[in-house]
């Protein structure tokens, strides 16, 4: 118990509670996500240490998540990618005048989501690092193809997330070949001219708060105020008297749209649009009533929320376990372990015992702070969602320049790189290329290379990667099933769109 209190001290639960606020008021400010209030702090973690650092950015992520529901609920905007589906039922229940309802009843599944989501993370991550030790270099480097693949295969488009993960993989290359990895110490795709900055290559911070801060920001900048926002004000609605009868037939609901969250933020790269989806068309599916989704449905609430949340834990099991983001806010905090000097993988859990204690406390206490803070006071956190964004952008916009100069003892080209990242990313959504793909492949791209190098040191044959063990073998069978399932899902998706536009004709 004394070594609880090692971590557990007055500032590690400060700055849990102010994480959440402030990614709560993220969160509810449409186009404000979790992922950029990790990404605009995540400077700040490098003077408080590995376990005080992490306890601000996981409250952030728990707070983000969760705030998204606001804006879905008040305005029908997701304030999230999560909250997509909240927007479905919430919106309504607002509009009939039960605002306040349909808000508690968000607050009070997103609780059940990430508690669910935490008790999975604390048995299963332990045990999947546990097993993920006995990988070679074989195995590892087919983990990450898998990771990559997933991704691809559950991109909008298959072909464009396929790309956009070897050009993560491609732009992380750039820099010198490292003899300690197998090169020869030269330096490779750098741009003549750049060889002073780019000797070490992009550094990974910069990249991150470019691609989730900078760039959020300008495609916020392009898209501007939506027209049913100008002047308007946001109203909750009269008081009503909340009750938990409201779940009475839903705890299989809510359980079960956490495990599917859980499940989905387990998987590399798909990120929390996916799980309120999956949480919300399954609850759909298995209602008495499903023709009442989309008209003020509680139970729609119920499973988008703790689908979106369940996700929080879920993501956190690939990356702790073997060092593969779950999603786009997990890979941000990659970046807070890499400023600490730690590498996330099979041997984090056992290594540092004490700072996987401190998550999942720091997990725990998010959130039943994000519970007692939106429950308590979401009259209040109501009121963000008018926050114009002129004046908050440029204090962003400001964290994000100052944090990548900062963040290397003050080098300029990291500036520039944020600046170079953050137009890119802007870039991505007009080219279409995927965002999580691109940065998942910038991250594993150097050890994707380690591994397929000393793979081919030690053994000098290419199909040793098909035949090196039985774990081989069903990670390639794993491949082709995540390569195959997005071929035939993309063949339904055009035979439904074909079928809607014969009808139409």
């Amino acid at each position: 118990m004394s070594d609880i209190f090692q971590f557990l001290t007055p500032l590690f639960v400060l700055l849990i509670l102010g994480g959440v606020f402030v990614g709560i008021i993220f969160g509810s400010i449409p186009g404000m996500t979790a992922t950029m209030a990790v990404a605009v702090c995540l400077p700040i973690t490098y003077s408080l240490g590995l376990n005080n650092g992490m306890a601000l950015l996981l409250g952030l992520y728990v707070g983000g998540i969760s705030g998204g529901l606001v804006p879905a609920i008040l305005l029908g905007i997701p304030g999230t990618p999560s909250s997509i589906t909240t927007t479905l039922d919430g919106y309504p229940m607002a509009q009939q005048g039960h605002a306040e309802k349909a808000l508690k009843i968000g607050i009070c599944a997103s609780l059940v989501g990430g508690l669910v989501s935490l008790v999975i993370l604390n048995f299963f991550a332990p045990t999947l690092a546990n097993f993920a030790i006995k990988f070679s270099y074989v195995e590892k480097f087919l983990i990450i193809f898998f990771a990559l693949t997933v991704m691809a295969a559950l991109s909008s488009d298959m072909l464009m997330g396929i790309f956009s993960g070897v050009l993560g993989i491609f732009i992380s290359l750039i820099g010198t070949y490292d003899v300690t990895n197998g090169g020869n110490g030269h330096w490779r795709l750098i741009p003549p001219g750049t060889e002073y900055w780019l000797q070490d290559g992009f550094s990974l911070l910069p990249v991150l708060i470019g691609l989730f801060g900078l760039a959020a920001i300008l495609e916020e900048a392009q898209i501007g105020v939506p027209p049913g926002l100008k002047g308007s004000n946001v109203d909750v609605g009269k008081r009503e008297r909340f009750s938990l009868k409201v779940f009475n037939g839903q705890w299989v609901n809510l359980i079960r749209s956490g495990c599917i969250g859980t499940f989905v933020g387990i998987l590399p790269g798909v990120g929390g649009s996916a799980a309120s989806i999956l949480s919300y068309s399954n609850a759909k599916t298995f209602s008495k009533h499903p023709e009442r989704f989309g008209k003020g449905e509680p139970a729609g609430v119920i499973a988008s929320e703790s689908g979106n949340n369940g996700l929080t834990g879920g993501a956190l099991v690939p990356l702790l376990s073997l060092g593969i983001p779950g999603d786009s806010t997990t890979a941000l905090l990659i970046g807070a372990f890499t400023l600490q000097g730690i590498q996330v993988g099979p041997l984090f859990i056992g290594n540092n015992p004490q700072t996987w204690d401190a998550i999942i406390w720091a997990m725990l206490i998010a959130n039943i702070a994000m519970f007692v803070m939106m429950y308590f006071a979401i009259r209040y956190f109501a009121k963000v969602v008018m926050i114009p964004k002129h004046i908050l952008f440029p204090i962003i916009l400001m964290m994000c320049v100052v944090g990548a100069y900062t963040i290397n003892y003050g080098i300029m080209f990291d500036v520039w790189t944020l600046l170079i990242f953050g137009i890119f990313g802007w870039l991505m959504s007009r080219l279409k290329l995927e965002v999580a793909p691109f940065i998942i492949g910038f991250i594993l791209g150097p050890s994707a290379e380690v591994y397929f190098v000393k793979t081919l040191e030690s053994f000098g044959d290419v199909t040793i990667f098909f035949t090196k063990s039985p774990i081989a073998v069903v990670l390639w069978l794993m491949i082709i099933g995540s390569i195959a399932g997005s071929v035939w899902l993309n063949r339904s998706a055009s035979k439904k769109k074909a079928e809607l536009e014969n009808k139409d004709h």
